[in-house]
């Protein structure tokens, strides 16, 4: 029970990895975990999945005023903050983006939603935090630790992502912040958006899939329960003495 009494704000919390999150926060005893999506429908069965101590905030991760705002309504229906997880993101699988054929709006549509939010998350929480404490897990992903030519953004963005997270922890460290800061790189898990980025590699699913798992050393994917779990134990005490770092949920890619 790592987060009785406290409150989690999860990002893109509706689906996959964000929401499984959720799940787990709560049966360890969570007060409060409030999700943030663009979808409404999409956000609503998800409180309905999570039960009455779930709440669902519509949110644009790249609006700056609305984070202010989800801050404080976050507040108001959980309590103070105690963690929040940026796991809001985009992978760009709509366009090309290699880096001779992509277009600049795609480049900045990609960094706006990977990279700007989670700059403005990580700025929300320091502000809502920096009295009390808490903790700030970000997702990166195994995209940022090596070159991804065909996903040349994503990727970049990506890799600013791990950055940014060492800078926050440092910044709130240094300051006299009790805010810890650490991200997470998960390789492809079984989601829906692992099936759109394996389409761009092979037009045969499988045989895609299988060029891929060739490239992890456990040869197997992920799941959204092994990241989760992760992000969960860099939110919890058990990682009291843990900033800065990234931890690679990748079956030895990326390691």
């Amino acid at each position: 029970m790592r987060f009785t009494d406290k409150a989690l704000l999860i990002t893109g919390g509706t689906a996959g990895i964000g929401l499984r999150t959720a799940e787990r926060a709560l049966a360890e005893g969570a007060r409060a975990v409030v999700v943030t999506g663009r979808d409404a429908g999409r956000g609503a069965e998800a409180v309905r999945r999570l039960g009455d101590r779930a709440h669902y905030l519509p949110q644009d991760v790249t609006d700056e005023h609305r984070w202010e705002e989800v801050l404080k309504e976050a507040e108001a229906v959980g309590g103070p903050l105690d963690v929040l997880v940026n796991n809001a993101g985009h992978a760009g699988t709509e366009e090309r983006q290699d880096p001779e054929h992509m277009s600049l709006a795609e480049w900045r549509r990609l960094t706006a939603s990977n990279l700007d939010s989670v700059f403005l998350g990580c700025r929300a929480a320091i502000r809502a935090m920096r009295g009390r404490g808490g903790a700030i897990v970000n997702l990166s992903s195994t995209a940022g630790l090596a070159g991804t030519p065909a996903f040349a953004a994503y990727g970049a963005a990506k890799a600013a992502v791990a950055h940014l997270t060492r800078s926050v922890a440092l910044y709130c460290a240094r300051s006299g912040y009790p805010i810890r800061c650490n991200s997470v790189h998960p390789a492809l898990v079984g989601t829906d958006l692992r099936d759109r980025i394996l389409d761009h590699f092979h037009p045969d699913r499988e045989t895609a899939l299988a060029g891929y798992l060739a490239r992890v050393p456990l040869g197997t994917l992920g799941t959204t329960d092994d990241v989760a779990a992760a992000v969960l134990y860099l939110a919890s005490d058990d990682a009291a003495y843990v900033t800065g770092t990234q931890l690679v949920v990748g079956g030895g890619l990326g390691s």
